[in-house]
C-alpha cells in the first residue's frame, strides 16, 4: 500500500552566472567562410579588381577601406576574402584553395545528379507501367491513328522516341531544315545514351547541306548510324520494330501511327532492304570540309577535273565508288560528254572560266 505522505520536491541547485549563459568561445584567426557553389561563374569584374586591390595592400583590408559592399560580399561568398577574427578586417586566401574547395563541390553535386538521373527510369517505373496498361483505341477497319498537325505530329512522335527501348530506324528523304534537325538531336541524343539503336537513312544530296553533315557526324559519334541511298524511298519511322510512323498527306501534315504486326513487319522489311544497298559515310572527314551549297556531283566532279580517279574520289569524300560512278553518270549527261576524260576536260575548262 502507498504511503500517503507527499515526498517533498527537491529543493532548487543554485547555478552559477557563468553555468546560466551559454559560454561564448573566443573566435579563432580566421573564419572559414562557408562553401557556395557559383550561380554565375566565380566573380564579377568589380570583386576581381577588389581583390587584386587587396592583394597590392599585402593581403589584408580593413573593413573601412572596402570601396562597395557588392563586391566584398562577391569575394566573401566564394571564399576568396575571409574575415579576420582579430579585428575588423578582411583576409585574402588562395585562389588554388578556392578553386579545389569549389571543384570538389561542384564535382559532388554533379554526382549526386548523375545518380538521381539514374535513378529516373526507376523512380517513374509505376507510372510507366500504368501509361502503357491504357489501352490503345484505333479506328474500326484500320490498322492505326492518324494525328494531324504538325506540332501534333512531332509531340507524338517525341511520345514514341521517349518510349524507345530498343531501335529506332529512320527513312528521310529530301532535305531537312536545320531547325527540324535540331530538334531530332534532342530527340535522339537521349534515346542512344539509353544504349538504343539509331539507323538513319539520307539521300545523297544530304551531302550539300552542312546542317545535315553536322547532325549525322553528331549522331555518329553518339553511337548512331546514318547511311546514304541513291535510290527512292518512303519517308518513316519505327520505334522498336513494333510502331511506325508515316505520312499521311503530302505536305506532311498529318501522319499515320501505325500497329499492326503485318503492316510494321512490311514497313520493316523494305527499310532492311534499303538499309542493306545504302552507303557508308565518313561523317567526320566531311565535317571539317562541309560545302555551303554545292551540290554533291559538283564536289565530285572538282576532284575529277584535278585528275583524281574514281577510286581516289570516293576515298577523299568518304563514299563508295558505286555512288561516285552515280555522280559522274550525272555530270556526263549535265555536260554532255561521252567519256571520262572528255568530262575532266570539260570540267577544267568550266573551272578556268569561272576563275
Amino acid at each position: 500500500m502507498a504511503d500517503p505522505t507527499p515526498i517533498p520536491a527537491p529543493a532548487a541547485v543554485p547555478v552559477p552566472a557563468a553555468l546560466s549563459a551559454p559560454a561564448v568561445l573566443p573566435a579563432p584567426a580566421v573564419l572559414p567562410a562557408p562553401v557556395v557553389l557559383p550561380e554565375c561563374g566565380p566573380i564579377d569584374e568589380r570583386a576581381w579588381r577588389l581583390y587584386l586591390d587587396v592583394l597590392e595592400a599585402g593581403g589584408r583590408i580593413t573593413a573601412e577601406a572596402v570601396p562597395a559592399r557588392e563586391p566584398l560580399a562577391e569575394l566573401l561568398r566564394t571564399g576568396l576574402l575571409v574575415p579576420d577574427g582579430m579585428d575588423a578586417s578582411y583576409l585574402a586566401v588562395n585562389p588554388r584553395f578556392v578553386a579545389d574547395t569549389l571543384g570538389a563541390a561542384m564535382n559532388a553535386e554533379a554526382a549526386r545528379l548523375l545518380n538521381r538521373a539514374e535513378r529516373l527510369t526507376a523512380d517513374l517505373d509505376p507510372l510507366i507501367a500504368a501509361y502503357d496498361s491504357v489501352p490503345r483505341t484505333a479506328e474500326p477497319g484500320s490498322a492505326g491513328t492518324q494525328v494531324t498537325g504538325r506540332e501534333h505530329v512531332r509531340q507524338r512522335i517525341a511520345q514514341l522516341g521517349a518510349a524507345c527501348r530498343e531501335e529506332a530506324l529512320t527513312a528521310q528523304p529530301g532535305t531537312t531544315g536545320p531547325a527540324a534537325l535540331e530538334l531530332s538531336l534532342r530527340q535522339e541524343l537521349p534515346v542512344l545514351r539509353r544504349g538504343c539503336r539509331i539507323l538513319t537513312l539520307y539521300q545523297p544530296a544530304a551531302l550539300a547541306e552542312p546542317a545535315v553533315i553536322r547532325y549525322a557526324a553528331t549522331v555518329t559519334k553518339a553511337g548512331g548510324e546514318v547511311r546514304l541511298l541513291d535510290e527512292p524511298f518512303q519517308r518513316t519511322l519505327v520505334f522498336d520494330r513494333a510502331t511506325a510512323v508515316v505520312p499521311a498527306s503530302d505536305d506532311l501534315d498529318r501522319a499515320a501511327v501505325i500497329s499492326d504486326p503485318a503492316t510494321v513487319s512490311m514497313i520493316v522489311a523494305n527499310f532492311d532492304r534499303d538499309w542493306d544497298r545504302a552507303e557508308r559515310v565518313c561523317w567526320n572527314s566531311l565535317l571539317e570540309s562541309a560545302p555551303t551549297r554545292a551540290a554533291a556531283a559538283d564536289r565530285v566532279g572538282r576532284l575529277l577535273a584535278q585528275g583524281l580517279t574514281q577510286k581516289a574520289i570516293a576515298a577523299r569524300l568518304g563514299l563508295s565508288e558505286r555512288t561516285v560512278a552515280g555522280h559522274i553518270s550525272r555530270l556526263r549527261d549535265r555536260y554532255g560528254a561521252d567519256t571520262l576524260f572528255q568530262l575532266g576536260w570539260l570540267m577544267r575548262r568550266g573551272g578556268e572560266h569561272d576563275a
